[in-house]
């Protein structure tokens, strides 16, 4: 034995540089082959060829932290196939289109949800906005608080903060009456703060899941494949769902008076079921315990003076580019206006002709992005690009102030998407996401006349404004813009 180890010692000291270049090769070569073979964007593709063959062990190591799409190829993918049996649970009514109350130039739109998202539009709910955490929080702490039978809760962030702990008392009085309550967080998202909130949740004896906890060992602030999903639904009939986390800084009474601005909605009707889906498929994945029960999908009311919604789930699954194709197919058949709001305007080539052909149709295009961002390199990225579309008649807002975080389209004053989706790539390729479809002119009036005021108080970019900036920061912007996809 000592004479064996004596000779691999030496063996491993004469050639060592060689099984070096052998190992850095053959793992460059692994990743450059399995990225050309599974990316289907070529761009990602050759970015990430490139980046495996010109440093071998450094880009192989990153593609296996980040470039390697591990729910799509993993078991827990199957059952989350397996769970489609809990559409066909749910009491969907079909939208009759004897009676459509959808304009006739967007009725394509309705074709088009039909290919790309599991779930049928339906008719007969209410969708109710909520404009911040003063309308957002109250209303949904007090849908915890009258719960009778279930409590799904599923949020990005769920921060350990004076409306945090709101939540976890809501929650375990609800625990204490005999309410079964499940809570799913993002891994990442529930380390923005300290201690968590998932021990307080825990003592109260609540279950609490972590979405993609285990990344190798490594916890990445900037991690791929999370779940940036936003949703409660209580008893099975009354749910939310948007762009809200649960955190104090969108409260007045925990920031100064000087809240981040967000929008949630309250939805009744069968579109709740879609809701509730979503978050079992979720809760599935993450921990394999089946909600497929009465218990969390009881029968619905539709209501007789309710609107057509439809939930649309994207993520890097079976759900890849469905928002994204919603998106293109919505700006493709505007005629009068688009009216969008986001904090992280990144869209991809395909999307931003879109647009631009839009306003070159002689549509009225309005995008509303915060003055001041809360990702700095974001905001650099943003502005990069944003010449692609003011050139072409795309008319830019920056709103001055506190954070904005909405994420509202509506288009002619009929057609709404809304929900947890940013228009950049980590949104429409990597993060799970959790939207809506809405047909309501009373909903998309209010996100016009939310994005309109703001538009008043807005700085609106131009050509001369984007050219005139120092080199440098042009320099520095088109760099970080370079890394858009991952930002």
């Amino acid at each position: 034995m000592d004479t064996l180890l004596r000779d691999l010692h030496i063996f491993l000291t004469d050639y060592w540089p060689h099984l070096a270049v052998v190992l850095s090769v053959s793992a460059g070569a692994a990743a450059a082959i399995h990225a050309a073979m599974t990316k289907r964007d070529v761009r990602a593709a050759i970015g990430w060829v490139a980046l495996a063959l010109f440093s071998p062990l450094f880009g192989a190591f990153l593609y296996l932290v980040a470039g390697v799409n591990r729910v799509r190829q993993s078991k827990m993918a199957q059952l989350r196939d397996a769970a489609d049996p809990l559409i066909n649970r749910a009491n969907f009514h079909s939208i009759d289109d004897e009676n459509d109350p959808v304009p006739l130039h967007l009725r394509c739109l309705l074709r088009l949800g039909d290919e790309v998202s599991q779930f049928p539009l339906l008719m007969g709910n209410r969708v109710t906005p909520l404009s911040g955490g003063d309308e957002a929080y109250p209303a949904m702490l007090e849908g915890i608080r009258k719960a009778k039978r279930t409590v799904a809760l599923g949020s990005y962030i769920f921060d350990n903060d004076a409306i945090g702990r709101q939540f976890v008392e809501a929650l375990a009085d609800a625990r204490a009456r005999g309410v079964e309550i499940r809570v799913l967080i993002d891994s990442i998202g529930a380390r923005y703060s300290r201690p968590t909130i998932r021990r307080p949740l825990r003592k109260a004896g609540i279950r609490v899941g972590l979405f993609m906890s285990d990344m190798l060992g490594l916890r990445l602030p900037y991690a791929n494949l999370r779940s940036h999903r936003k949703v409660l639904v209580i008893d099975g009939v009354l749910g939310f769902t948007g762009g809200m986390n649960i955190r104090a800084g969108f409260m007045k009474a925990y920031s100064k008076g000087q809240p981040a601005h967000d929008a949630h909605f309250r939805v009744e009707g069968p579109a709740v079921a879609q809701l509730m889906t979503v978050f079992a498929h979720d809760w599935e994945f993450t921990t394999r315990e089946s909600l497929q029960n009465s218990l969390w999908f009881p029968a619905t009311q539709a209501y007789t003076d309710g609107v057509p919604v439809r939930v649309v789930a994207s993520g890097p699954d079976r759900n890849l580019g469905r928002t994204r194709d919603m998106l293109l197919g919505a700006f493709s058949v505007a005629q009068h206006h688009i009216r969008l709001q986001t904090p992280y305007f990144l869209p991809d080539v395909t999307l931003i002709s879109a647009l631009t052909i839009a306003a070159q149709r002689g549509v009225e295009v309005d995008v509303v992005i915060p003055g001041n961002n809360n990702l700095r390199l974001v905001d650099y990225a943003m502005t990069a690009q944003l010449d692609q579309l003011v050139e072409k008649g795309v008319r830019i807002w920056r709103v001055p102030g506190e954070f904005d975080h909405a994420k509202l389209l509506t288009i002619d004053g009929a057609w709404s998407y809304v929900g947890s989706s940013n228009l950049d790539s980590r949104s429409l390729r990597l993060n799970f996401e959790l939207d809506m479809e809405v047909h309501d002119i009373a909903l998309a009036q209010w996100i016009e006349n939310r994005i309109d005021s703001a538009i008043e108080h807005a700085h609106r970019q131009t050509l001369e404004q984007l050219a005139g900036k120092p080199f440098f920061k042009r320099l520095r912007n088109k760099i970080i813009w370079l890394a858009s996809p991952y930002l």
